[in-house]
This record gives C-alpha cells, sequence and structure tokens, in this order.
C-alpha cells in the first residue's frame, strides 16, 4: 500500500495527470467518454476560463461524471477554483452564490442559476495541453463542498487536491481497486461520498464507470448484471430496497454504503443473496473517510484508516488525517473535534455511541434523540423514523418530536412509545407518514421537518 506519509504525493497526481496512449483509449464512461475525452474537456475548460478575467469560482452544477472529472482535473492545474452543491434547485443556487460568490457555472439546468452567472459549455481542446507539472500546491484550496439539509445551518467546506486524491489513492489501495473494475452508484457525484466513490476512485484506478445514477431496485440488479460491474457505491435507503426476491448479481465483487448508518437485518439480506459483505465507509464531508466495516465481519466496531490517526476526549472522537477540510478547528496536537461520541475496543478500533450534540435535556433529564430514535423503529410496521429537538416554550429545555413511518394510528403509536420509553422521552409531538423523504444521498432534510414541526405551532 502506498506511504502517504512520504512526500510522494505530487508525483503521484502528476503521474495520474499524464497516462499512456493506452489508457486514453480507455472507456472512463461505458460506452461514452473515454479517458482521453476527459482530458480533452479539462483542457478545453482550461483554454475558455484562460480568457476570462479576475478569479474564477466555477459551481459545478451537472450530474455528468465525466465533466465532473473534466473539472476536477482543469482545477487541479490551476484553471478554477470547483463549488459543489448539495442541490441543484434556484433555492440552492442563491443559497450558495451567497456563501461563496461563484462567478461561473456548469449547470444541467442553467434556469436555476442566479443572475449574473456565466454558465459554461464545457468544449473539448489537445488533451496535451493539461500539463502534469502545472498541478497546483498539493495544499492549496481548490474545491469547496456545500453542504446543507439534514446537517442544519449549511456550511462550506474546503478541499485540496491532498485532502481528496491522498483518500482516493488510499481506497484504491486498501481495495485493491484496478482498471479492471467497473463501478456503478445509486448517488450523485456532487455529494462527497459520490464525488469520491463514483468519480475519484475510479479514475486513479484507470477503471470503467456506469455514467447514470441508478436508483430503483431492478434498475440498478439489471445494469450490474448486463455491464458485470464488479463494485457498487450505494447508501442504506437503497441497500433497503433491494430487498426483492431474485437479487442475484455474480459479477459484483464489492459493495460500499456511506452516508448513515446500514441496517443490519438490509446487510445481512444483501450478504445471503449476493455472498458479498456490504462495506460501510464512516465519514463525513469534513473529516474525510475515517473507519471502515464489512457486514460479514459481524461486528459493531469501526476500523479506523491505518492512515487516520485518533483519540477520544470526553468520549468525543477525534481524528488527524491528510482528509479534513481546514475549517475544522484543531487541538494543540491537530486534532479534529468529530460531532460523535465512541468507546475504543481493541485492535485499533471504536463503538459508535450516537451524535454528541444529540443529547439534549428534557424535564432537565439528558435524553439521546438517537437512542430514542432508534427504539421507535422497532415497534411493529415501523419502516423508518426521526427525532429531532424543538425549542421549548420553558426555557432551555427542549420539546422532542418525531416523525414515523408507519402504519400504525397515532394514539396507538404514542401508547408503544410510552411502554418503552421514560415518560419525559416520549416525543410530545407526532407525525405520522407513509415515508420520510430523504435527498439523493439519503440524508433526512431535517431544516424541512423542523420548519413544518414549527409552523404548526
Amino acid at each position: 500500500m502506498t506511504d502517504f506519509k512520504k512526500d510522494i504525493f505530487r508525483s503521484a497526481c502528476q503521474q495520474m495527470l499524464a497516462p499512456s496512449k493506452t489508457v486514453c483509449r480507455k472507456d472512463f464512461t461505458l460506452s461514452g467518454y473515454s479517458y482521453g475525452d476527459v482530458f480533452a474537456l479539462a483542457a478545453g475548460l482550461q483554454k475558455t476560463l484562460s480568457g476570462c478575467s479576475g478569479e474564477k469560482n466555477l459551481c459545478l452544477c451537472t450530474t455528468n461524471k465525466a465533466v465532473a472529472a473534466a473539472c476536477i482535473l482543469a482545477a487541479l492545474t490551476g484553471a478554477c477554483k470547483l463549488i459543489l452543491p448539495y442541490s441543484f434547485s434556484a433555492l440552492a443556487m442563491k443559497e450558495m452564490r451567497d456563501a461563496t460568490g461563484f462567478n461561473f457555472a456548469i449547470a444541467d439546468q442553467p434556469e436555476e442559476m442566479p443572475p449574473g452567472v456565466e454558465v459554461i459549455t464545457p468544449l473539448p481542446a489537445a488533451a496535451e495541453n493539461i500539463k502534469p507539472e502545472a498541478i497546483i500546491d498539493p495544499d492549496e484550496h481548490f474545491l469547496r463542498l456545500f453542504t446543507g439539509g439534514s446537517t442544519g445551518k449549511p456550511k462550506v467546506w474546503s478541499k485540496s487536491p491532498r485532502n481528496l486524491f491522498t483518500e482516493a489513492f488510499y481506497i484504491r489501495d486498501k481495495f485493491a481497486l484496478s482498471d479492471k473494475d467497473i463501478f456503478v452508484a445509486t448517488v450523485p457525484p456532487y455529494h462527497i461520498y459520490g464525488l469520491l466513490f463514483s468519480i475519484l476512485v475510479p479514475f486513479v484506478s484507470r477503471a470503467r464507470i456506469l455514467p447514470d445514477i441508478y436508483t430503483f431496485p431492478q434498475e440498478i440488479i439489471s445494469t450490474i448484471n448486463k455491464n458485470k460491474a464488479s463494485v457498487l457505491v450505494s447508501v442504506p435507503i437503497h441497500y433497503r430496497v433491494l430487498k426483492v426476491e431474485g437479487l442475484s448479481v455474480p459479477s459484483l465483487r464489492y459493495a460500499f454504503s456511506s452516508a448513515g448508518a446500514l441496517d443490519r437485518a438490509d446487510g445481512l439480506y444483501f450478504l445471503e443473496k449476493t455472498k458479498v459483505g456490504i462495506t460501510e465507509i464512516y465519514g463525513s464531508t469534513e473529516t474525510g473517510g475515517i473507519a471502515s466495516r464489512c457486514v460479514s465481519d459481524n461486528t459493531d466496531r469501526w476500523q479506523t484508516f491505518d492512515i487516520v490517526s485518533w483519540k477520544l476526549k470526553d468520549s468525543r472522537l477525534c481524528v488527524k488525517s491528510d482528509f479534513t477540510s481546514p475549517e475544522m478547528e484543531k487541538d494543540a496536537d491537530g486534532f479534529n473535534l468529530t460531532g460523535d461520541q465512541a468507546r475504543t475496543e481493541e485492535k485499533n478500533s471504536f463503538v459508535l455511541l450516537g451524535r454528541a450534540d444529540g443529547v439534549v435535556k428534557v424535564a432537565g433529564k439528558r435524553v439521546d434523540l438517537l437512542d430514542i430514535q432508534n427504539k421507535i423503529k422497532t415497534l411493529p410496521t415501523v419502516s423508518d423514523a426521526f427525532v429531532l429537538a424543538l425549542p421549548s416554550d420553558k426555557g432551555r429545555d427542549s420539546d422532542i418530536a418525531a416523525v414515523v413511518a408507519c402504519d400504525l394510528t397515532e394514539p396507538r403509536l404514542k401508547r408503544l412509545m410510552m411502554d418503552m420509553l421514560e415518560p419525559y422521552a416520549v416525543p410530545r409531538r407526532v407525525k405520522i407518514v407513509s415515508a420520510i423523504n430523504r435527498t439523493a444521498a439519503g440524508k433526512i432534510d431535517r431544516r424541512r421537518i423542523e420548519k413544518f414541526f414549527l409552523s404548526e405551532k
């Protein structure tokens, strides 16, 4: 495995930017763009932006994976700085422009762009104009990810080439991914997990990828089988819908999951039917990957990546690696405080105990929202649940609210919750739905749910 503690990062990136003629002829997206086409698009973008004055902040609002890869290569050689949104809606674009001031965009939906943003259509140019020696400082911020939705107030996290590509090289080596692999993804490329696992990791592996984002169960299965895909990049909600009869994907050798905790029953079903244990990746936009575990190992423990240092501080998980965004607050030893609580296990591993910021006070008592949520999910007919704390009229205390996807009536649901929870921990406000809407990355829109409950007051 590559040792990224040595000063080889620049040469690794330069090698990536100088592919052979054989690689250039190889497909990047199956029956679509070759690696040579990606380099040509990167050169074209570089040429277009070189004729523009001032700072070039380019918002990448496309699901086209080859175009996204080309933009990253162009930014890697200094053509622009990239911004990735959490949504392509007009509201998200305005919110993000206010936060970042981007002035250029590559957009699948140009009509959603705020006034004053120039939309660029990528055109190819001579691929040899992408010069490996032109790579920017590995620690210069060249990409910003705009997070929102489930994380509360939107934030912008910066990433350097070292942040992203060190992780991509590491994942490639850790799982022995190669040019023989074919990737299929159910997550969009503008999410950090999708960006890494459906674009960057395949690119540095010289692998091939399926061009679209596949979300329906039969669509996912048939796409894997038709193309003999070997790597599935997905999220827990999509593994849940894959609990279907006839699940068979004999070409698959890896199934990755992130952006939330995988339900063990869903993972075991997938393992039984496919003989592939789903590998969960734990991390966040700001921390990058931290650890992994595989369903087939039958453990709650997370095994940390061997180039990630970690420690516990008052039960809070702290990490230090080349993956972390510079905006994260560091202690004197360079460790970043995460929002998760954990306990140490053997062999450099840990068990997560829930979000540290998910502990609230109700009637003067501490309540763990994640614990309540997990208990509600065990009730009859409950397929999903989300528990949150709302501002209380009683000073510093909180009111607990829950959205529950089930077939129960509200009185019946509340009686069942009262049987399993302390009286002060029972959600005072409950909304029963047929399904809880999630983003393309499998996350719940926390702010939307909060606004719904607050508007009912």
